[in-house]
């Protein structure tokens, strides 16, 4: 059995336009002790995280804890919305879940990002079975794969999530593939 945990960050700080560089909020850096407490544990053996720095610093200090180097994955990282802010996000993001290949100009279809996350999941369950892998992520990114998985996961459930930050998903498979279950826990 290999058990994958992908903790959606903390709360972002919205006034830092950048995405790369976006850091946690106050409140942000006090909830990722509770993903310490959490994990503390959980016997992971690896951790990987989104190149995004709200990501990282959500699991930081438990990767601290248990003295374990964060491995970066390139395509674990957030949806490209566009090259430019977007105000009215819930809208967008809409018009994304009920057509997965729409995409502003500059940005990424829903389906981009699912395949790109897919593939590295799929490299994970490949390259490390029977382990337990702590993945920070983000709440688009996350729900893509959750929707791989599980069909009814669209619009109406991303809005149930995409406030709750922290956010762990447990996914486990049998043989490096096979879906087992899907958790999520609210901490």
């Amino acid at each position: 059995m290999t058990t994958i945990y992908f903790v959606r960050h903390a709360q972002p700080d919205f006034n830092v336009k950048c995405d790369i560089t976006r850091p946690l909020t106050d409140k942000g850096i006090k909830d990722c002790i509770k993903v310490l407490e959490f994990f503390k544990d959980k016997n992971i053996d690896i951790i990987f995280s989104s190149p995004y720095k709200r990501a990282i610093d959500t699991i930081k200090p438990f990767a601290n804890f248990i003295h374990k180097d964060i491995k970066i994955v390139e395509d674990f990282k957030e949806r490209k919305i566009d090259s430019c802010w977007i105000e009215d996000f819930e809208q967008f993001s809409k018009k994304q879940w009920e057509d997965f290949n729409y995409k502003l100009t500059d940005g990424e279809s829903l389906k981009e990002v699912q395949d790109r996350n897919i593939k590295e999941l799929n490299n994970l369950l490949h390259n490390f079975n029977d382990k337990t892998l702590l993945v920070g992520t983000h709440g688009t990114a996350l729900s893509t794969i959750i929707n791989f998985y599980d069909k009814s996961f669209l619009y109406e459930s991303f809005k149930k999530i995409k406030d709750i930050m922290p956010l762990i998903v447990k996914f486990e498979f049998f043989d490096n593939k096979q879906l087992k279950s899907i958790k999520y826990y609210k901490i």
